[in-house]
């Protein structure tokens, strides 16, 4: 019993780490992907600076969590990589490229616009790959004997393609946001714009794979309407509604945090949301929390460290945002 209920600690470890990288380099991939929007050298400065002293303490939480699966869940690991390969490892290249060309862009004059189409491209392609790895995740990956028995494409379906649309057009609004709370003057009027689409956007889309997750697997409609999973089937699209209005009236107001916090909490919701779906699930459709974790004793031993290290990472980012917080200076920058 006691594995048992380590494997669902661990799970939600795993869970809490995935949550925290999109929402933390959600935003900067969307800056990324919003840096065609700007109009001058000084604003792609000013963009890319709002960013700098953070971005790269935002993906110890990818490692965290996909280091964790491969420790704690092995059986899981050892099914999603071949399912979902291709996907992968174009966002993890597509995330080398981003970081190089965040690097380069400043030591360069005459090659500067090659690295910012290469920061652009970088955000874009990683967030896409996000989408579509997603999407495969969600619509179920074809295990037998233990192992995957998919084929090399299954990932790409018209559901995939769908999502890797929606996660980079959420991670704009993520991006526009952030925008809106660290500039100031005509560059956070256009964020501004940026975020009203990108929010009515991504509102479209949540309502679209709201309707379209049930008829992906039987049991994620049996999750979502019967009792007492019903619910919280029912309050998500309640408080959905409730942060897209405070959203749509903070960017009305001219307010600097809020919309961010609204950005942060659409997301929340929609992982709530898939969260209600797989559970029990470790690897939909068949492969459980439980039967998919380690040994007990892996479990205990990596459980030791990782209570230690979460909330030295957690200190540690929150110093960073502590001491980088408020508006930036247009005339400086952290590079």
């Amino acid at each position: 019993m006691f594995g048992l209920e380590l494997s669902f600690i661990w799970a939600g470890i795993i869970a809490f780490a995935v949550l925290v990288y999109v929402v933390l380099d959600g935003f900067d991939l969307g800056v990324g992907i919003l840096f065609p929007a700007a109009e001058t050298e000084k604003e792609r400065d000013l963009m890319m600076n709002s960013v700098a002293p953070i971005w790269d303490g935002n993906e110890t939480w990818l490692v965290l969590g996909g280091g964790g699966l491969f420790a704690v869940f092995p059986l899981a690991y050892a099914v999603i990589m071949p399912a979902l390969y291709i996907p992968i490892i174009v966002m993890l290249l597509a995330l080398v490229f981003r970081g190089v060309a965040f690097e380069y862009r400043w030591r360069t004059d005459r090659w500067k616009r090659v690295w910012d189409w290469g920061f652009f491209a970088g955000s874009l392609v990683a967030a896409a790959a996000q989408g579509i790895a997603l999407g495969a995740l969600v619509q179920g990956i074809k295990i037998e004997n233990r192992a995957y028995a998919g084929g090399w494409w299954d990932w790409l379906t018209p559901f995939s393609i769908l999502t890797g649309i929606a996660v980079p057009t959420g991670y704009v609004l993520l991006g526009s946001t952030w925008l809106n709370l660290k500039l100031t003057g005509r560059l956070q009027e256009r964020m501004r714009g940026m975020a009203r689409w990108s929010g009515a956007a991504t509102l479209a889309f949540l309502a679209i794979f709201s309707a379209l997750t049930p008829l992906q697997e039987a049991v994620y409609a049996e999750r979502w309407f019967a009792w007492p999973t019903a619910i919280f089937s029912l309050a998500v699209p309640l408080l959905v509604a409730a942060v897209a209005w405070r959203l749509w009236r903070g960017l009305s107001r001219g307010d600097d945090l809020a919309p961010f916090l609204c950005s942060l909490a659409l997301f929340l919701l929609a992982f709530a949301g898939i969260g209600i779906s797989f559970y029990p699930m470790m690897v939909p459709p068949s492969l459980t929390i439980a039967e998919a974790a380690a040994p007990d004793e892996s479990l205990r031993f990596a459980l030791v460290g990782t209570l230690v290290m979460i909330p030295l990472i957690l200190a540690y980012t929150a110093y960073a945002y502590w001491v980088f917080r408020g508006k930036m200076d247009p005339d400086e920058g952290y590079h």
